[in-house]
């Protein structure tokens, strides 16, 4: 049994709990006379005007106390941010990034998160492979909405050996009851070569179809293999034409999506794309960008942002010179940007460096994993500008500390420079370049 703790850390000034006098230290001991599990049911049950708490002060009395909080937070943070302990993963998938992790990392890295709460939360993909049947059934009490679910297959057998758990093929079923319910999914695929790809592929994203729209969208994500793999399950990794092929493939199917539910409901990540050596769809294909934080869709999104961001922008002579780290994927497409921004701004010098990854080896390119190390590296008497910007997705959670523990101070002091993140945003990107905000 995991966990519970309800112990007050903070409490929100001028809130309804601190009118009513619940102090740090306080433990909640009930919600309108229900105990709490996690944090989901505590916001669920004072999503009222009047809430009754029980509260355990910290000289051991008991109050019950009611507060109006006028449809908004009652004003208490607890120890455990969930209140309940965090759910991690009891999968063994044959591509877990994780497991393809070097020894000798920080200890929180290797932490593989399966939490529903998170899905929620954060946003965080989860597998339900962990869920009770009680547990299922208290998130549609609550109407959980949406749940963000890492599907890969829906064939149970596929699935269970793509996971290595036997319980891992109920997943449909799961996702079925929550589309009866009510709730609404978006779901990933990791995407493994002659593994769960063709017409598993195509069955899979026919089962999520029939689902809309409470399946609201899916992104087709490749698998990453980094060069430690040694005694794991053999996958091929994608090539340009590998890639080209599933561009192709799923191309159709969103056409058939499309004239079927008015959707594409699909979405492949910028990598297949890329490897392909293919043009990026336009922004309109993406509708809205439902997949935009699992990196679906960032290069259409910055770009229209870019467009839009630079005609803004007072024609003006400048003394600007930066220098920009960017993924080996991404840097034709950073290049260009910065190409722009130097043709159209007399006085303004970018120069852009691809940053080969070789902290994690294998075929990893991508931006979001390059580590500072790899930076150090690549750039120790080559740059020549003060300043250096990166994208923020090098960057882990909201520190400052790349996936190799190494921190942005330690390259800026190995660099000599000042290292600016960047958001994958088209404004910012302008901004950060040129050195000015933008007037909106």
């Amino acid at each position: 049994m995991r966990k519970v703790d309800t112990t007050i850390k903070y409490v929100e000034p001028d809130s309804a709990a601190d009118d009513a006098g619940i102090e740090e230290g306080d433990i909640l001991v009930s919600v309108n006379g229900h105990e709490i599990h996690d944090i989901l049911e505590y916001r669920y049950l004072t999503a009222e005007y009047e809430v009754t708490l029980e509260i355990k002060k910290k000289n051991g009395t008991t109050e019950i106390i009611t507060v109006e909080n006028d449809y908004e937070d009652v004003g208490l943070e607890f120890t455990e941010g969930l209140i309940d302990e965090a759910q991690s993963c009891t999968n063994k998938c044959i591509f877990c990034f994780i497991d393809q992790l070097p020894k000798g990392m920080r200890e929180t890295v290797y932490f593989k998160d399966d939490d529903t709460r998170l899905s929620f939360l954060q946003g965080n993909y989860v597998t339900l492979t962990n869920l009770s049947d009680e547990e299922i059934d208290r998130l549609i009490e609550m109407r959980v909405s949406p749940i963000n679910i890492s599907v890969h297959a829906t064939e149970p057998d596929l699935r269970c050996m793509m996971l290595s758990n036997r319980f891992a093929g109920k997943c449909y079923e799961i996702m079925k009851k929550f589309a009866q319910n009510g709730i609404f999914m978006n779901c990933q695929i990791v995407l493994c070569p002659e593994i769960n790809d063709g017409e598993h592929l195509r069955r899979t994203l026919d089962d999520l179809a029939a689902l809309y729209p409470n399946v609201n969208s899916v992104s087709v994500v490749p698998v990453g293999l980094t060069r430690y793999r040694d005694g794991l399950y053999p996958i091929k990794p994608f090539t340009s034409m590998s890639s080209m092929e599933t561009v192709e493939f799923v191309g159709k199917i969103q056409d058939e999506f499309l004239e079927k539910l008015g959707t594409r409901l699909v979405y492949l990540s910028d990598e297949f794309y890329l490897n392909a050596g293919v043009p990026i769809p336009a922004a309109d294909a993406y509708e809205g960008f439902p997949q935009l934080e699992n990196g679906v869709g960032l290069i259409a999104s910055m770009k229209e942002e870019f467009d839009a961001a630079i005609g803004m922008i007072k024609k003006k002579k400048r003394s600007r010179r930066v220098s920009i780290a960017t993924g080996e994927i991404a840097y034709d497409f950073i290049n260009g940007l910065a190409k722009k921004i130097q043709n159209m701004f007399e006085g303004v010098s970018v120069t852009v460096y691809a940053i080969k990854n070789n902290f994690f080896g294998g075929g990893v390119n991508v931006s979001g994993l390059v580590c500072g190390s790899d930076i150090i590296d690549a750039l120790r008497g080559v740059i020549d500008t003060d300043t250096l910007l990166i994208p923020h997705s090098m960057l882990r959670d909201d520190d400052n500390i790349f996936l190799d523990d190494v921190t942005v101070r330690d390259v800026e002091n190995a660099l000599n420079v000042k290292v600016l993140p960047v958001l994958n945003d088209g404004y910012e990107f302008v901004e950060k370049v040129l050195g000015e905000e933008l007037e909106f």
